[in-house]
């Protein structure tokens, strides 16, 4: 497999071409922004970390049945996944109250809610990624009532293994996003990436972040969180 040239390069991560059209090359970066990019900077060791995450947890969902585009780790920051068209939507999935969603709502952080909030928002720089209604995606035609349906019972079915994970590792699941995209064989799967970035992770007796709040909010110790995060899930691979 040989990496071609390059096919988009978003905060986070490049994706290249390969030499097989069904299968790009990504390759994670440093590069930290919060705030809708209003907040730029680097996290040492981030794309690595990230990386390194986002296939453990690929790798693990994937046993337990959630389809979605991860192949194979290529080196410490890059990985092999199915290509597939991004859907336009983030859905996020909230467990406790946190971040945005305690401030829009006037609520203290740290809430826990009787059941698993699920919001949806447009992938959308210039608008903000603002949040959506079902009925708004089938006007704009951004997905079909089916994918919609869909991405929801996928992403609490994620946020029901996921939360059983890393309760193992001693980290509470926050919240988290997902983005969905379609493959070549019009197969809907998970795609970009689950890591400190996507998701907020507390420690379970400390209540300490170990996540991207840690950057957002100036309060250090950045780079040891996502590491931390990377050591709890097993630690070391042999890529």
């Amino acid at each position: 497999m040989k990496r071609g040239e390059l096919l988009y390069e978003g905060k986070a991560k490049k994706i290249y071409l390969t030499d097989n059209p069904q299968q790009v090359w990504v390759a994670y970066k440093d590069d930290a922004t919060a705030y809708n990019a209003q907040k730029r900077g680097s996290i040492q060791d981030k794309g690595k970390w990230n990386n390194r995450i986002s296939a453990r947890l690929f790798q693990f969902l994937g046993e337990k049945g959630v389809e979605h585009h991860f192949l194979k780790e290529i080196s410490a920051t890059e990985q092999l996944v199915r290509r597939v068209t991004i859907i336009p939507l983030e859905v996020l999935v909230r467990n406790i109250s946190a971040g945005t969603l305690a401030n829009r709502l006037g609520i203290e952080e740290g809430r826990r809610f009787a059941r698993p909030v699920v919001e949806i928002c447009y992938k959308n720089d210039e608008l903000g990624d603002p949040l959506i209604t079902e009925d708004h995606i089938a006007a704009i035609e951004l997905a079909t009532d089916e994918q919609v349906t869909q991405m929801k019972e996928i992403a609490l079915k994620v946020n029901e293994l996921l939360s059983e994970q890393m309760d193992r590792c001693g980290i509470t699941l926050v919240d988290f996003k997902l983005e969905f995209g379609i493959d070549g064989d019009g197969r809907l799967l998970l795609a970009d990436e689950i890591s400190p970035d996507t998701c907020r992770f507390w420690d379970k007796e400390s209540g300490k972040r170990l996540d991207k709040d840690r950057f957002r909010r100036d309060l250090g110790d950045v780079e040891e969180a996502y590491h931390e995060i990377w050591s709890r899930l097993g630690g070391e691979t042999h890529v």
